[in-house]
This record gives structure tokens, sequence and C-alpha cells, in this order.
């Protein structure tokens, strides 16, 4: 028979239950895995390439488990100027799709254009509705033909991971943001 002879082991007995059975279950309910990552980026894409593999691999272990994704395509020009237009869903376990709209400027050391397919991994996203706001970020890319690039973009607690691979010639580095949407605009700021 277990007995309990000191009431403050109880108290830490009872706070042990309560954090290993609703800790990371929680948390995991809503996240995604690498593996159902790699599942929606495969049918996404088209197919997974090793580049793609390469970033999912260093997003995952930079941050975890996102709690969702945009799916979408987007493009982009500039001559040290740059502007970037873009379109796709937000997905999150627990809740419903909705389409998110996406524009920005940007400048810096920037020459030339693409066409991208671009795959966001989303991070302490509470809700759906977060995500209509202005996330600021620094993009370096090298696209001759075809390329996939990824940066990170935060604004307050929420971290977004877009992924793209695309088609264009496209050589520099910038500073911006992208200002996320529930409508189309091509007004960039």
């Amino acid at each position: 028979m277990f007995v309990i002879r000191h009431p403050g082991h109880c108290f830490f007995v009872l706070a042990l239950i309560v954090v290993f059975a609703s800790g990371p279950a929680k948390a995991e309910e809503n996240t995604y895995t690498m593996e159902e990552v790699v599942g929606v980026a495969t049918g996404f894409f088209g197919a997974t390439t090793e580049g793609i593999a390469t970033v999912l691999e260093k997003v995952f272990s930079d941050l975890g488990q996102p709690n969702g994704y945009i799916a979408g395509e987007e493009v982009s020009g500039a001559f040290i100027v740059g502007l970037r237009y873009g379109r796709g869903t937000l997905s999150q376990k627990n809740e419903a799709d909705q389409p998110v709209f996406w524009q920005g400027p940007s400048i810096g050391f920037d020459f030339g254009g693409n066409a991208s397919k671009v795959f966001t991994l989303v991070y302490n996203l509470p809700n759906g509705n977060a995500i209509y706001q202005r996330f600021p970020g620094i993009d370096g890319s090298f696209y001759y033909i075809a390329g996939v690039g990824m940066n990170y973009q935060a604004a307050g607690d929420i971290t977004l991971a877009p992924i793209r691979t695309g088609l264009g010639l496209r050589l520099g580095a910038n500073v911006g943001y992208l200002h996320y949407g529930r409508e189309h605009s091509w007004i960039p700021f």
C-alpha cells in the first residue's frame, strides 16, 4: 500500500500527473508532424526534391512542429525596389481552411523576377484570424531557371517559414515585409 506521509509530496505528485497528462498531448493534437508536412508538400509541389526535404528538415530542426501551413503561389520582381504578390489557403487542424492573400514591398541589392509555388509553415498561430497582419523579413534569392528558397518572418510570437520553388531569373538580398490579408490588394503597403 502506497502512503504519502507529507502533504507537500501529495501536491507535488498531483502537479506531475496534471503536467504529464495534459502537456504535450494538446500541442501535438494541433501541430503537424514531419511526416504529415512531407506528405502535404509532396502533393503540393508534385514531388519531394532533395532540396525541399533539406529545407523542411532545417525548419523542423529550428522551430519544431508547425500548427498550420499555407499552400499558395506568388509572383515577384525587383530592381533594387521590389514587389511581391501571392495567394493561398491557410490550413490548421481543428479549423476550417481559409483563403489568404499577401503583398509587400522590399528594398535591397535585388534584381530579376520569378513565379513561385509557396509552402509556408506557420508557428504559434493562436487562431486563423491572427495571420492577417504584417510580417517583416529578410530574403535572399538566387534563381537561374529554377530554385528553392526559404526565409523566416516573425510578428510577435507568430513565425512563418515560406518555402519557395519557382522559375525565373533572380539574384540578390532584400529586406521588406509581407502584409497578409483576407482579400487581394494591388497596394503593397
